[in-house]
């Protein structure tokens, strides 16, 4: 009786896991992904349990059956096995009952975890291209390939199972015996063992026949891909060995028919030799004494093979690069400038994370997701201007009312979108919302007409798993937001079409099983109206909507029709597109964002082909998800779309207003950009030689300059395009040396020049650019006494994203500096906007705002950074006739820094008060500059040559006694 009972549980929780997901794919309308995976995982399963049952437990009955009829005493006496035949006897039915139980269950379970290997095999596109070895279309090495291969091993798996389990019953049961001399077996068991053994090796034969196709996957060679070895001596040998394996699968069966071990042991020897000689040694004489004297030569036409087909598969074949003989006259720059330079986005997302949330946050269970995102919005005048956008979601109740009810019932959901344009800020350094408080206001609010606000499904991983919303609407009890100025709160009833309702008692009791929580059953508060929200991460719900979709890690918000909407990027990706070389796709896409753990890392899988095949949305609000074909050319697009039909929408349906905040996806990009590090060398010989190589640099504004820099979404003009363009942009650097080597941009505004890739190639005869790390020293080491003058006290000085842009023939570098200042009453520090760094060439220019650092540089001849430089003797020699005139204005910079934090310190902080005093601290530090009291700091060895020392004052010791010449990568703290 206990026994059932445990069983009844058992099978009600197994129950309620799989009907409560099938409820979630009904209200998400995906059911046809869940019947389909479902159906063909049963499918799977049955097959995979029946064939390995039938196989092995067929061949355990088939020696049981052809036992010897006298028992074991026909070879003349008893053994040790009789005492095991004699103790599991009386018990074999039910041994066999539950050992082939066991046997289907992790066969079943194994074949079944195969389904996305057999849809793509049953419904595979043709590619329209043949491989280069043996003219077959790619779709038969990327969809049918992988379908033989598990067909093998499991019959594989399923023979030698027989061989064994068939062995220990002919053993137990008498029909051989191993005793001196030799091995004594009855003509059943003999013909039996031959039998299968002739199978395993006719399999062998299959095996080697099928791995010829295999070796358009090889590693053997400089490259991935067949290799001069792989194509002259693997390849006739795999066929060689399949010849010599049908001859000794022959000969095994042959045993049938005539007694005694010589046939299968010389079959056995002939197998193992030859698989040792022609399968090992020969090849390996071919590689070390034709291939390796003359690699270059010999792999010459299969090293192009594999250029040709990976930058097929990471689709880079029609990436256009371009000789740019980069100039740094700031004299070529006209009057009237770029306005993609002029109006670049200041605006951190990585850094402004701290700062939306402390004066964006409003109440203490509210957040930000860190990093901001990066998006398209218009200004007053209809100009698209780079937004810094992100969405106010809840973390959760107070901790002191932190219970179920709360948790569950009355926090249920975040509220608002906050923007800012990146190239503005207010007087005080901090961002100039447009979009903002909390019921939502601001100029952005209008344009794009908000009508819903609220955030039930969004990326905070510290909210409660799921919510119950809904109820009663003439008594709301969902907090929406804090009113302003009181102790109040407005409410609110969820009203959305997503979610699963819980009325009935019965969706109750399963919910409540499901997450192991009784209340849900008891609570009074959930009535027929209510619905359980749940799986709310946009990440993890197109995941589980679309599983055969590999997903970008940085979804992100946008205001498209009216409602707030997930974009999240989907991408078909495989390790079995032919030549192409296979990489650790987590390692491929890493930088300081997964280092940070901010962005979602990928995983390690190694992949060689991918796409941007899908785009998908979710709706903030009830979670409502729809998939678009990006990439309707995509087979492996096809090959999904026909195995769920319907599921996928054509892209022609996306509204005017999606396609506006359609961005080329940042992991496609940094596969790209790894991959281009050293595919965009197309020769073949050049490529051997690697002397083109490029690395992605490490973030100059970080301290371990090991990591990458990550790409950055800016608008930028690139040269011969007479209008900028919304783009995603790297650097590349040489594989030895600091200059810069390339840039590259990818057009990620949605319409005809979409996905357009371009990269600007330095010419290595040209005068060398630096790079962004020669940069960032060059900054630190020009203006380390003004920058480290800010970050006196409690305040510490953040460099935010180092972007680079083509700019008048050259390349110009352009950085914001920030000052991280703690608040008053608790308040974590921030960092405000207060410098703009800009170089071109060997010119600097630091400055409040991006126009008057580019006036700086651009405006007006600067000296040399590399000027003479007086003695120490000569310095101590100098009069000093502006004692007074220092002194007042260090003076002025005290008093203007303390009225600063006075005003940071009140709660609220006072920011006009603020604004007032960094305006005044402005003024000091151009009295330093004039009074000119200390000689200019001596700048680092990798510093730009050439820069103006009237542009940088340097702290006086009694202003800023620790200030360093250099200062950190990340920040500079006194």
């Amino acid at each position: 009786m206990a026994i059932a009972l445990v069983a009844i549980v058992a099978l009600f929780f197994l129950f309620s896991g799989i009907y409560t997901d099938y409820l979630w794919y009904d209200s998400t309308g995906f059911t046809s992904v869940f019947s389909g995976m479902v159906l063909t995982q049963i499918v799977l399963f049955v097959v995979g349990a029946v064939l390995m049952v039938g196989i092995a437990g067929g061949n355990m009955l088939l020696a049981f059956k052809t036992r010897p009829m006298f028992g074991p005493a026909i070879f003349g006496g008893g053994s040790g096995a009789d005492r095991y035949r004699m103790a599991l006897d009386p018990h074999r039915k039910l041994i066999f009952i539950v050992g082939m139980g066991l046997l289907a269950l992790f066969s079943g379970s194994s074949f079944a975890g195969q389904w996305k290997t057999w849809l793509e095999f049953s419904n595979g596109a043709s590619f329209g291209k043949t491989d280069k070895l043996f003219g077959m279309d790619i779709s038969f090495f990327m969809f049918d390939y992988p379908f033989i291969r598990m067909v093998l091993n499991f019959l594989f798996t399923a023979v030698i199972i027989s061989i064994v389990l068939a062995a220990i019953t002919h053993y137990l049961y008498g029909g051989f015996r191993l005793q001196s001399p030799g091995v004594h077996a009855s003509r059943a068991a003999r013909v039996h063992l031959s039998v299968l053994l002739g199978v395993f090796v006719l399999l062998k034969a299959v095996a080697y026949w099928v791995d010829r196709f295999g070796l358009v996957f090889s590693d053997r060679g400089y490259v991935h891909g067949a290799s001069y070895t792989d194509v002259n001596a693997v390849l006739p040998a795999k066929t060689i060995l399949a010849i010599i394996a049908l001859i000794c699968a022959a000969l095994f069966f042959a045993g049938v028919f005539r007694p005694g071990g010589m046939l299968p042991g010389v079959s056995f020897g002939l197998l193992v030799l030859s698989a040792i000689l022609i399968g090992g040694v020969y090849p390996a004489l071919v590689e070390q004494f034709q291939v390796k004297p003359n690699q270059q030569g010999k792999e010459a036409a299969y090293i192009e093979r594999n250029i040709q087909a990976t930058r097929e598969a990471y689709n880079i074949d029609k990436t256009e690069v371009e000789t740019y003989n980069a100039q740094a006259d700031p004299a070529r720059v006209q009057a009237n400038g770029d306005t993609s330079v002029s109006g670049v986005r200041l605006l951190d997302p990585f850094l402004l994370g701290s700062t939306y949330e402390q004066t964006q946050r409003i109440r203490g269970f509210y957040s930000f997701a860190d990093p901001l995102d990066v998006d398209r919005y218009p200004d007053s005048s209809g100009k698209l201007v780079d937004h810094i956008v992100g969405v106010r979601e809840l973390t959760g109740p107070p901790t002191e009312q932190n219970n179920w009810i709360n948790r569950v019932l009355k926090y249920t959901h975040g509220y608002g979108f906050v923007a800012a344009p990146g190239n503005q800020v207010d007087s005080s350094g901090l961002p100039a919302y447009d979009a903002k408080d909390m019921p939502v206001t601001g100029p952005l609010v209008d344009t794009t007409k908000l009508k819903e606000s609220r955030i039930y499904f969004g990326e905070n991983e510290s909210a409660s798993e799921y919510v119950i919303a809904g109820g009663d609407p003439n008594n709301p009890q969902e907090l929406d937001y804090p009113e302003t100025g009181g102790t109040g709160q407005k409410n609110s009833t969820y009203t959305g079409a997503g979610g699963v309702p819980v009325g009935s008692f019965f969706n109750r009791l399963l919910y409540a099983a499901k997450y192991s929580e009784a209340n849900i059953v008891l609570s009074g508060d959930i009535n027929d109206a209510s619905k359980i929200l749940y799986v709310r991460n946009p990440r993890d719900r197109v995941e589980k909507v679309a599983p055969f979709l590999t997903l970008d890690g940085n979804p992100y918000p946008a205001i498209v029709d009216g409602r707030i909407q997930w974009i999240v990027d989907g991408y078909t990706t495989s390790n079995d597109y032919p030549y192409s070389q296979s990489q650790s796709l987590g390692d491929m896409t890493r930088d300081t964002s997964t280092d940070r753990r901010v962005i979602a890392q990928q995983p390690t899988d190694k992949i060689n082909y991918i796409r941007n095949s899908v785009k998908a949305t979710v709706d903030a609000y009830d979670g409502t998800v729809k998939l678009y074909a990006w990439d309707a050319n995509d087979p492996l697009l096809k090959t999904w779309s026909n195995a769920f039909p319907g599921v996928i929408s054509p892209a022609s349906q996306m509204s005017a207003e999606l396609r506006q905040h359609v961005r080329y996806p940042e992991d496609l990009f940094k596969v790209q950009r790894f991959t281009l590090s050293r595919y965009h060398i197309q020769d073949p010989g050049a490529f051997y030689g690697g002397q083109d190589v490029w690395n992605v640099p490490g973030d100059p504004t970080q301290g371990d300059r090991n990591i990458k820099q990550p790409p950055y979404y800016l608008t930028t003009t690139m040269p011969g395009s007479s209008t900028p363009a919304f783009s995603l942009t790297t650097t590349f650097v040489p594989r030895q040396g600091p200059n810069l080597a390339a840039f590259m941009a990818v057009n990620s505004t949605a319409g005809p020049e979409y996905g357009r890739m371009r990269i600007l190639r330095m010419p290595p005869s040209s005068t060398p650019i630096p790079g962004p790390g020669q940069a960032q020293n060059a900054f630190q080491s020009r203006f380390a006494g003004e920058l480290n003058l800010l970050g006196v006290g409690a305040s510490a000085v953040r460099y935010g994203n180092l972007l680079t842009l083509p700019y008048a023939g050259g390349l110009v570098y352009i950085e914001p500096v920030y000052v991280q200042v703690t608040a008053g009453g608790g308040q974590e520090p921030y960092p405000i906007l207060q410098r703009v760094l800009v170089s071109f060439g060997s010119k600097i220019g630091v400055a409040r705002t991006l126009e008057e650092a580019l006036a700086e540089v651009f405006g007006g001849e600067q000296q040399q950074q590399q000027q003479q430089q007086p003695s120490d003797q000569q310095q101590q020699a100098q009069p000093n006739t502006s004692n007074s005139a220092l002194n007042s204005a260090i003076a002025n910079a005290k008093k203007a820094y303390s009225d600063a934090q006075k005003a940071l310190q009140a709660s609220p902080p006072d920011w006009d008060a603020y604004g007032d005093a960094q305006k005044r601290l402005e003024e000091a530090l151009q009295a330093l500059e004039g009074a000119n009291a200390q000689p200019q700091q001596q700048p680092s060895p990798t510093a730009s040559p050439t820069a103006s020392p009237a542009a940088s004052p340097s702290a006086s010791p009694s202003a800023s006694p620790t200030a360093s010449p250099t200062g950190s990568p990340t920040e500079n703290t006194s």
